[in-house]
């Protein structure tokens, strides 16, 4: 374990201090999308069967103000499935633009090197290269899981809609 947060550290501090950011971004994105799924799971199939209790014990279910009623027991359905994934998705296009900040940023340090000393030593510069480019590489590896869990979420979105749609039935 000790060796494990050794190495996370030295990590970070080769990555430089945008790797912290990017850290923290990991951190909410994933409590977020942990609590999406747990939303989805429990308490919105609870929510469901609630409107669809409600939407059956109804004596009249075709006229206009019923149409209007169904409509907005799925207007509020795809606002309670929706929240927060503005956020998810924005927290996912954030992480490449840290990571190129990074990059930026210890791009600049290795300019600098190079100016102090001159552009024969490679080894100084590809250190510093290296160095640059793993805020970039953190933040590919925080998006990729971030895009695949959004599309996921956005899948059960649409098809919890469709299922309510579906249960929400005319007479």
């Amino acid at each position: 374990m000790h060796e494990h947060l050794d190495g996370m550290l030295r990590f970070l501090e080769t990555g430089g201090p945008v790797l912290w950011p990017i850290g923290a971004v990991a951190f909410i994105m994933g409590a977020l999308i942990i609590e999406r799924y747990w939303y989805f799971q429990l308490d919105f199939t609870h929510k469901m069967d609630q409107m669809v209790t409600q939407w059956q014990q109804r004596s009249d279910r075709s006229s206009w103000y019923a149409v209007r009623i169904r409509e907005a027991m799925i207007a509020d359905a795809k606002i309670r499935l929706n929240r927060g994934m503005s956020l998810i998705r924005m927290l996912v296009a954030l992480c490449p633009m840290l990571g190129l900040l990074g990059t930026v940023t210890g791009m600049m340090g290795v300019f600098d090197v190079m100016a102090i000393l001159g552009t024969g030593n490679a080894r100084a510069m590809a250190s510093g290269i290296y160095q640059a480019t793993i805020p970039t590489m953190a933040g590919m590896m925080v998006a990729l899981p971030g895009l695949y869990f959004r599309a996921g979420l956005k899948r059960k979105v649409e098809r919890r809609i469709e299922k309510l749609t579906h249960h929400l039935v005319l007479a």
